[in-house]
This record gives structure tokens, C-alpha cells and sequence, in this order.
């Protein structure tokens, strides 16, 4: 399976990741989050930043079904999702990953004609990587 390969300024996002949390990037001086993460604020052009927890919690903005013929690796476990995630705290920050029935199952474990847009999900993580489950109503 693909791993992310993290540059200098996404590093921490996977380090933190890696121990279960979901950070994103704030401006230090003004306090916007901003995703993807990039050295300058690009509402106030500062170049402090800061990681700060967000809930992990969000809602299906967008998503695709993955069908082969794919890499092998994901072959074997399609049709799968690829969902888009619209966090909580900022709307205008979106992640993408996939819909699982929860923390390290298979990529196809949700299935796909349940995936709604709109859903409320919430992150977790597997293997230093965030993936999605439904929230319970």
C-alpha cells in the first residue's frame, strides 16, 4: 500500500497522526487553520505558525467509489470509498481518506452504496494514518 511521503511542512501532521491525534495548521498571529499546511498564512502573510487538536469530527463533503482495474494492492480490496471530509471546526479545511466500520479495517469495509454526503463522521487512525467512521445518530 502507498504511505505518505511528508514534506518539511506536513511532517508534524503524520507525526502527530502517528500518535493518534489530528492536528492541523494554525497562523500564529492571527489564528486561522489552514490545510494544507504551508510556511506563510495566507490571510496575513505571517510565517509563525502552530499545530493545534481539532475534534476529528466532520461530515462527508464529497466522495468516490473506487472500481479496478487499480494497483493491484487495491484491486484486491475494491470497490472501496474515497471520501472527502469538511472538518468541523473549519469548514473550509477538507480531508481526504477513507469510510471505515472503524479503526484499521479494510478499505472496503463500509459499504459503498451506504456512503451518503452530509454524513457526520469522526476520525480515527490506523497505522499512523487517518481514516473515517460514521458517527452513531
Amino acid at each position: 500500500m502507498l504511505r505518505p511521503v511528508p514534506d518539511t511542512d506536513g511532517a508534524p501532521f503524520w507525526e502527530y497522526a502517528a500518535r493518534g491525534e489530528l492536528r492541523v495548521q494554525a497562523c500564529a498571529a492571527c489564528g486561522e487553520l489552514r490545510f494544507p499546511p504551508r510556511p506563510c498564512c495566507p490571510h496575513c502573510q505571517s510565517f509563525d505558525s502552530e499545530w493545534r487538536a481539532v475534534s476529528g469530527r466532520g461530515r462527508v463533503w464529497s466522495y468516490v467509489v473506487a472500481h479496478p482495474p487499480l494497483l493491484p494492492d487495491y484491486a484486491a480490496q475494491a470497490p472501496y470509498n474515497v471520501v472527502v471530509v469538511e472538518l468541523d471546526e473549519a469548514p473550509r479545511i477538507r480531508l481526504v481518506g477513507n469510510l471505515v466500520t472503524g479503526a484499521g479495517q479494510p478499505l472496503g469495509s463500509f459499504p459503498p452504496e451506504s456512503v451518503r454526503i452530509g454524513a457526520r463522521v469522526r476520525a480515527v487512525f490506523h497505522d499512523g494514518l487517518p481514516q473515517w467512521v460514521a458517527e452513531r445518530s
